[in-house]
C-alpha cells in the first residue's frame, strides 16, 4: 500500500530503505483515487519512532492511505522538538470541521496515574467525543484502550502487582469477526505496562464484544459498535527492539525492572530479540483497514 506522507517527513527515508512504498503530496495529487484519511494521535514520548511503527504497519494493504499526525496541544513534548512537532503536526482545532476515515489513537506513559491527573486528559475526552462523529473507525493502543474504556463505558484500570512486560501469548474468542480474519487460534503481542482494564468488567460490558484474550496478559483485544471502536491492551506496532530499548532504558536509570518475558532467546538480553509478532500485526492493521474504514467509509463525507 502507498502511505503518503508530507515528502520530507523523516520517516520517509526509512521507509523507502525498508522497500515500502511511501508517496509525497506531489505524486498522491496526480492519481485519480479516493485515498482513506487516517488521523494518528499521537501520544508517545519520542514521536518518531511511532510514527515509524505505525506507517511501517499501515503498510500491508493495496489501499493508498493518506496520514495526519495529530498531538494535543495541552502538554508540551520534552522528547521531540518543537520545530519537528510545528512541521508535522496539527491539533484538534485544525480538524474540527474535516472527517477522517480512520484515527489511531497511540499509548502514553501516564498509567501509573489517574485518567485525571493526566494534564491533557480534558483534551482527550474532547477528541473521543469528536470522533464520535467525525471518523468512521477509531483504533485504541494500550493507555488509549485503557481511556477509551474509561471515558465511554466507565471501567477504570487497576494497578499491576508486577509491570507486564514482554511477548505473550493470546487465543482468538470469536473467529466470525473480520477484525480477526486470518488469525492463527494463539498468536504473540508484545506488552509494556503497569496496569490493566479488568477482564471481568470488559466481559460484563454488553457494548463490548472481546475477540482475543491472555490468560497472563488479560484481554488483548476488543470491539464495540460494528468495528467504529476497537480497543487493543498491547503494542502490536512494536518493531524488534522497542522492548529492549525499554529494557535497557530503565537499566540505566537504576529502576527495577525485569527482562522482558518470551523476547530474548534464552533470556539473554546481550542475544538478538526474536521478531514473534509481525505478521499478527500486519494482519491485524490489514484488517482494520480494510473491513472497518475502506469498506465502512463513503466515498465522499458529507
Amino acid at each position: 500500500m502507498p502511505i503518503r506522507t508530507q515528502s520530507d517527513l523523516p520517516a520517509k527515508e526509512i521507509l523507502e530503505n525498508e522497500n515500502i512504498f511511501v508517496m509525497d503530496e506531489f505524486r498522491a495529487m496526480h492519481q485519480d483515487i479516493r485515498p482513506l484519511q487516517v488521523l494518528i494521535l499521537n501520544n508517545m514520548p519520542v514521536k518518531q519512532d511511532t510514527e515509524l511503527q505505525l506507517l511501517r504497519a499501515l503498510s500491508n494493504t493495496p489501499l493508498q492511505v493518506d496520514v495526519t499526525f495529530m498531538n494535543v496541544k495541552s502538554h508540551v513534548s520534552l522528547n521531540t522538538s518543537a520545530s519537528h512537532l510545528n512541521k508535522f503536526y496539527i491539533t484538534l482545532d485544525d480538524v474540527r470541521d474535516k472527517k477522517f476515515d480512520g484515527m489511531i489513537v497511540t499509548g502514553a506513559p501516564v498509567e501509573d496515574i489517574s485518567f485525571e491527573e493526566v494534564d491533557y486528559w480534558r483534551e482527550m475526552c474532547e477528541i473521543f467525543d469528536w470522533a464520535e462523529t467525525h471518523v468512521t473507525s477509531t483504533l485504541h493502543i494500550c493507555w488509549a484502550a485503557q481511556a477509551g474504556y474509561y471515558h465511554y463505558y466507565g471501567i477504570n484500570k487497576k494497578l499491576l502487582p508486577r509491570k507486564l512486560f514482554g511477548i505473550y501469548e493470546h487465543k482468538v474468542m470469536n473467529r466470525k469477526v473480520p477484525l480477526v480474519r486470518g488469525f492463527d487460534d494463539i498468536f504473540l503481542a508484545p506488552h509494556s505496562r503497569h496496569t490493566e482494564t479488568p477482564a471481568e468488567a470488559i466481559h460484563a460490558c454488553e457494548a463490548l464484544k472481546v475477540l482475543a484474550e491472555s490468560a497472563v496478559a488479560g484481554v488483548y483485544l476488543a470491539i464495540a459498535e460494528g468495528g467504529k471502536k476497537i480497543f487493543v491492551a498491547g503494542h502490536p506496532e512494536y518493531d524488534r527492539y522497542t522492548l529492549n530499548n525499554e529494557y535497557h532504558r530503565d537499566l540505566d536509570k537504576g529502576l527495577s525492572i525485569q527482562i522482558p518475558y518470551n523476547y530474548y532467546p534464552g533470556d539473554d538480553s546481550s542475544e538478538k530479540p526474536l521478531l514473534q509478532w509481525r505478521a499478527h500485526s500486519n494482519n491485524l492493521y490489514s484488517n482494520w483497514l480494510n473491513y472497518y474504514v475502506y469498506q465502512s467509509t463513503p466515498y465522499e463525507w458529507n
